[in-house]
């Protein structure tokens, strides 16, 4: 059985074992670079290896591109395939914030080809509930993959589609931030508050129940068809701060049964570098 949206704990007990099963840590925290590669040095789950966000994740940043660009596809797939992933791999991706920073890795494999990803659904705390044990031995090196750059199984827009867009309403824009940074306000990560005009608010936190796992499909499904009013899902743009988190609720629509929508990678963070972009701000 291949996995394409989530992995359950259990699951993954059964086949951690499994030679084709590869798994990924992408722990990290915004204000603390460090913080991901400390916590996969104090525990991680056995086998797994850690990618860094900001290096591994990313690419090379001009000040006009977001806090997060997307990384080359060729330097992401040579730097995957050193590390054990093949075309054949099943691919685990892990952290401790209910997803936020997997669903990067897992768009990410599925920008380069590749359809066998999922995210470990609640994470690390899920996996010690589920009676996983955490690890500071660093497994052997996996033998190099041949997993290849292969047609993208995903979208993306870019700044001037969206602003070229805006009179039309052609593209329903839906931002993952919260609902205050989203309104203008307690902005701390961006140089420009506020948020893209006409764009709707679906903060990600209304993906996770109180456990931080992804809740029903049919739930999820139910909340996303309010805000999609009907509109075709190529017509559908997520984007967040920096084209991290919009990949949650990316998730979220697949895991809803809603696939097809694109994601603006540069997201707020780009939007607002230029200041010939429109702003608009909502009242608290």
């Amino acid at each position: 059985m291949t996995h394409t949206t989530l992995v359950q704990p259990t699951d993954l007990l059964n086949r951690l074992d499994d030679p084709d099963w590869i798994v990924f840590d992408v722990r990290h925290d915004l204000f603390q670079p460090n913080a991901g590669i400390d916590a996969w040095c104090a525990g991680h789950i056995p086998g797994s290896q850690f990618l860094p966000l900001d290096e591994a994740l990313s690419g090379a940043k001009t000040g006009h591109n977001g806090r997060h660009p997307l990384p080359e596809r060729s330097s992401l797939a040579a730097i995957l395939a050193t590390m054990g992933v093949s075309t054949k791999s099943q691919v685990v991706v892990t952290d401790n914030h209910g997803g936020m920073f997997a669903a990067r890795l897992w768009w990410l494999l599925r920008w380069l080809g590749h359809e066998s990803v999922a995210v470990l659904d609640g994470g690390i705390g899920a996996w010690t509930r589920a009676g996983g044990i955490l690890t500071q031995e660093v497994g052997s090196p996996r033998k190099r993959g041949d997993l290849k750059e292969r047609p993208s199984l995903v979208g993306t827009v870019t700044a001037d589609q969206i602003l070229s867009s805006l009179d039309s309403r052609n593209l329903l824009v839906v931002d993952a931030r919260g609902a205050d940074r989203f309104r203008g306000e307690n902005e701390t990560l961006d140089p420009v508050a506020g948020h893209i005009p006409g764009a709707c608010n679906r903060p990600i936190a209304r993906n996770l129940d109180s456990q931080g796992c992804f809740r029903p499909s049919a739930e999820l499904r139910a909340e996303f068809d309010e805000i999609l009013s009907g509109i075709a899902m190529e017509r559908v743009v997520m984007q967040c701060g920096s084209g991290v988190t919009a990949c949650h609720n990316l998730l979220a629509l697949e895991i809803a049964g809603l696939p097809g929508a694109r994601l603006y990678p540069g997201s707020w963070s780009e939007w607002c570098a230029d200041p010939r972009r429109p702003v608009e701000t909502v009242a608290a």
